[in-house]
């Protein structure tokens, strides 16, 4: 009996967490490994029963267990162009998830004239995605491997905005209103178009466009409070940026930039232009941004109320304090992991949740404590 006890216990201390605690400019952070071992996980979703859904790029989906342990990878996911940039990437639930289990995915779907970045909506069954319905595809298609997006939100109007990649090669595209290149897209939950979209009934225009004129869209999250879209995209070399996204607004790709082409030439007109958007924030050298959220709460302490933004080249977290609509404040935390950060999500403890790709890891940092506590 004294010998099974044992075994138990070193079975369960094999299985704890892994913790580091760190410092911050607010406090000591504390860092669980939730789960390791994932390979090239891109996105993240909390399932009502504790569990987490993830996405892997190279086309696969997975439940992962409260206590780390990783389930086989669910079957009914469509075939994906996983090759460069593209792959399955982000993942996000139905409001009413409880209830009808739908969730809705982006990925990059093969065509007969290259990858399309596609969005589905399926039903979550045990072991298997159901119902799988394709609800937007990017036109026309392209066979390359670069700028897919793609982040997928639900607005406070019930909608999916999601954004789509100008794929690199086409970035004049991003401009062009008859194509689903560089743009933010707007779509009921269905897949049809709202009537009220900014283009709806504009010749040469498609109608699911909400917002144009990006690159490489990577985050997308709304303000906790006033219900905003919050977007960021890669720049080339420097001109990353965070954007305010409002309808029917041009955010200037390829025309202006903060940032260069990578062999050393300036993009475009300059930095700004008449009709076209400013970033909210910008990074040059550049970070390459991907996946961003609000803690939110007061049960987040120290960070209630900021945005997070994970970076791949710098592979940190970036914490950001906003005041008027500016950022005002950035702290840069976790570059000593050397593990680049692609998602950042709020959990619904008011923890923050990372998805890393160097390491495969899902972890979770406590907040610091609310000065006072």
């Amino acid at each position: 009996m004294r010998i099974l006890i044992l075994l138990l216990l070193a079975a369960l201390s094999a299985r704890a967490a892994p913790v580091e605690v760190i410092d911050s400019e607010l406090g000591p952070v504390e860092i669980r490994t939730i789960a390791r071992g994932l390979n090239s996980p891109w996105a993240l979703a909390f399932l009502p029963d504790g569990r987490f859904l993830i996405t892997e790029r190279g086309g696969t989906m997975h439940i992962i267990e409260p206590d780390g342990r990783i389930g086989a990878p669910l079957a009914g996911v469509p075939e994906v162009y996983a090759n460069g940039q593209g792959g399955l990437l982000d993942v996000v639930l139905d409001p009413d998830f409880a209830s009808n289990r739908t969730l809705y995915f982006s990925y990059a779907a093969p065509g007969a004239e290259g990858a399309h970045t596609a969005i589905a909506s399926a039903r979550l069954e045990p072991g298997t995605l159901a119902n799988l319905r394709v609800l937007f595809r990017q036109q026309p298609g392209y066979d390359g491997g670069q700028h897919f997006g793609s982040r997928i939100v639900i607005g406070r109007d019930g909608f999916l905005y999601a954004s789509v990649g100008e794929r690199g090669d086409h970035r004049d595209r991003a401009q062009q209103l008859d194509k689903t290149y560089g743009k933010i897209i707007r779509i009921a939950r269905d897949g049809t178009v709202p009537e009220d979209n900014p283009f709806v009934g504009r010749a040469g225009a498609d109608p699911s466009v909400w917002s144009y004129g990006h690159r490489n869209p990577q985050g997308l999250t709304l303000h906790p409070i006033t219900g905003e879209l919050f977007e960021h995209e890669h720049g080339p070399r420097g001109g990353d940026e965070i954007n305010l996204i409002r309808k029917g607004a041009n955010y200037g790709w390829p025309v202006i930039t903060n940032g260069r082409e990578y062999y050393g030439p300036k993009i475009g007109e300059g930095t700004a232009k008449t009709g076209m958007e400013q970033p909210l924030h910008q990074w040059t050298p550049s970070i390459a941004p991907s996946g961003m959220a609000f803690l939110s709460t007061p049960a987040a302490g120290a960070w209630n109320g900021h945005l997070f933004v994970g970076a791949l080249k710098f592979t940190l977290l970036a914490r950001l304090e906003l005041q008027h609509g500016k950022v005002v404040h950035e702290e840069r935390l976790l570059a000593h992991r050397k593990d680049r950060i692609r998602d950042v999500r709020q959990g619904p403890d008011s923890a923050l949740y990372l998805l890393t790709e160097t390491q495969g890891l899902l972890l979770r940092l406590r907040p610091p404590p609310a000065r006072g506590t």
